[in-house]
């Protein structure tokens, strides 16, 4: 074993270790993938609190570690932190064969991740609205034969039908269209930020009786581009509101009610439960 492999092989141990997850894969896949593939040449600019390092050297042992590394210095771009994506990844336990939205994929490091462990028969569609990070990604991803990358806005376009829609851009609310994308027993995580006191992240499941909901941690990430103001006639929710949120609904399945936590348009939150009892009545 060489020495940046034997590092890496670490690195991914502690990142299966973070994650919690029963999934022995997650820490095969983050050894395997080289991160330094994904970055560019070295050295690189290491995010610091407020501050910014540079790597002495490009050797890539500097970026095995749970840091943020700078895509696009002056748009706020960064390759995120590890330790939060094996996190958020683990959570959303990906399989064999699932069909994968990534969206904010950067130069795709992340999206190379959730490629191995949806394979075999699965596919990662990562939309990224980036030109540059865009090109850079689909370099990165040519020999991930399952990953697709799109130049383009995830906000307007229609998604595909996803097991997995993996969000890494704030959002005020998630769009309607994300939700209609989520298949059966479907997950996504997202970060919502419906106000600058308010940067949770959420997991959402789509159960038969509708989109439950777990604010699970605090969380930001840089504004999504077309999703990330909320419309002045949204009601936000204060951080107690948005913590008790534990339903999704669409507006056009069920109006607002005393249970409401957050309103946005054609989507709101509540803080009731999604009732685990399966419907008796026709499906829509």
């Amino acid at each position: 074993m060489t020495r940046i492999e034997d590092i890496r092989k670490f690195y991914a141990r502690l990142m299966a270790a973070n994650a919690s997850s029963p999934d022995p894969r997650l820490e095969t896949v983050f050894g395997e993938v080289p991160r330094e593939a994904f970055l560019g040449p070295g050295p690189w600019t290491i995010i610091a609190g407020n501050g910014k390092v540079t790597t002495p050297s490009a050797d890539p042992a500097h970026i095995y570690q749970n840091v943020l590394v700078a895509l696009d210095d002056d748009k706020g771009i960064n390759n995120g932190e590890p330790f939060l994506h094996a996190m958020w990844i683990g959570k959303l336990a990906p399989k064999p064969g699932e069909a994968v939205c990534h969206i904010g994929a950067g130069t795709g490091y992340y999206t190379a991740v959730l490629a191995r462990l949806v394979s075999p028969g699965g596919t990662v569609n990562a939309f990224e609205l980036d030109e540059k990070l865009a090109d850079l990604a689909r370099q990165n991803l040519e020999t991930y034969g399952n990953a697709t990358v799109i130049h383009g806005d995830a906000v307007t376009t229609p998604l595909p039908a996803s097991d997995i829609i993996y969000v890494n851009a704030g959002v005020a609310a998630p769009p309607a269209g994300w939700l209609k994308a989520l298949r059966p027993r479907g997950r996504m995580i997202f970060p919502w930020r419906p106000a600058e006191r308010v940067p949770l992240a959420v997991m959402v499941t789509r159960t038969e009786n509708g989109f439950a909901c777990d604010p699970f941690m605090r969380s930001w990430f840089i504004p999504c581009v077309g999703a990330s103001i909320a419309d002045p006639a949204a009601t936000i929710p204060t951080r107690e509101q948005a913590a008790s949120s534990r339903s999704i609904w669409l507006v056009q399945d069920k109006a607002p009610d005393r249970t409401a936590t957050a309103i946005f348009g054609d989507v709101w939150f509540s803080s009731k439960n999604i009732d685990a009892r399966p419907r008796t009545g026709p499906r829509k």
